[in-house]
């Protein structure tokens, strides 16, 4: 199995700022230049895929998203869309591994077809690109002992029961706890998702605050620990989502559309949906709601 990778939202938030000024790179406006130009856009480009029998996809190599295993390309988004590509008539995903802020300039370069890498939906990456409907959420939960000895399911639980909370340099849990009332004495800062469950483990902290996706790839590897329920939390009154989904240029709009009329089969379907990810630790938590659109996750 693929290492873990650094894969929060502080990834998804610090990634989003890094692919939002990339536009200003010299040399990227002749990227996008050719991407205007490219005479495989809209319906032609699955046309064009039907006919050759494969689709190129970009990964990051970040469990449990998108990761190579062996020879054989694994994760959420590949699992997913290796599922939709095949009802569009395209049987064959073929990979290209490439450096996180590199997805969407290559993909721009036409370098790839769609981005495979269980990329979160920002107004950023939006302005330089094209978004499917989300094709996940990413719940909170909590790493805790086994037996979860304090008793703790979400962060007002937590807080009554003044337990001392885990959580990433710079991610956005961070802020979770402090909108919950948790006091700044309560919360300890942690560098990689191993230390979390370390401190858990050591006894140094009582829970380790993440996404329900990424604990329970962590709890793999990691005896007498276990993951609560995940939950939703709120900040300014408004529930975070953290939605991610499939990436495609500008211009190839039907191809997009095409995607997902069969994506919409799939999240309307709880068991088809669960059955297909629950090995990368995804299950029902993590279906996107019919109300989530990717038109307003791109507004802000």
């Amino acid at each position: 199995m693929a290492d873990f990778p650094n894969l929060s939202r502080r990834g998804f938030l610090n990634r989003s700022a890094a692919v939002g000024g990339l536009l200003v790179v010299p040399g990227l406006l002749t990227a996008c230049s050719k991407t205007g130009a490219d005479s495989a856009d809209g319906e032609g480009a699955l046309a064009k895929l039907r006919k050759q029998g494969f689709v190129r996809v970009a990964y990051a190599d970040e469990a449990p998203y998108g990761y190579m295993e062996g020879k054989q390309l694994k994760g959420e988004a590949p699992t997913l869309h290796r599922e939709i590509f095949k009802a569009l008539g395209v049987d064959e995903l073929r990979p290209t591994l490439s450096e996180w802020d590199g997805l969407i300039p290559g993909l721009q370069a036409s370098k790839y077809d769609v981005v495979s890498a269980g990329m979160a939906i920002t107004p950023e990456r939006c302005a330089n690109a094209l978004f499917s409907e989300p094709e996940f959420i990413s719940p909170t939960a909590m790493m805790v002992k086994k037996g979860n000895p304090k008793k703790i399911t979400d962060l007002a639980s937590a807080k009554a029961a003044g337990v001392t909370i885990g959580v990433m340099a710079g991610a956005v849990e961070g802020s979770y706890a402090k909108g919950a009332g948790i006091s700044k004495d309560r919360i300890k800062t942690l560098q990689k998702p191993q230390d979390g469950a370390d401190a858990v483990k050591g006894g140094r902290i009582d829970a380790f605050l993440l996404t329900g996706i990424s604990l329970r790839w962590l709890a793999k590897t990691n005896a007498g620990t276990e993951v609560t329920d995940a939950f939703l939390p709120e900040l300014d009154g408004q529930k975070q989502y953290s939605p991610g989904g499939a990436v495609f240029r500008k211009g190839n709009e039907e191809l997009r559309d095409a995607f997902n009329r069969e994506l919409k089969k799939i999240v309307s379907d709880r068991s088809r949906y669960v059955g297909l990810l629950r090995d990368y630790g995804f299950g029902a938590t993590e279906l996107p709601p019919t109300t989530l659109k990717t038109a307003d996750l791109c507004k802000g």
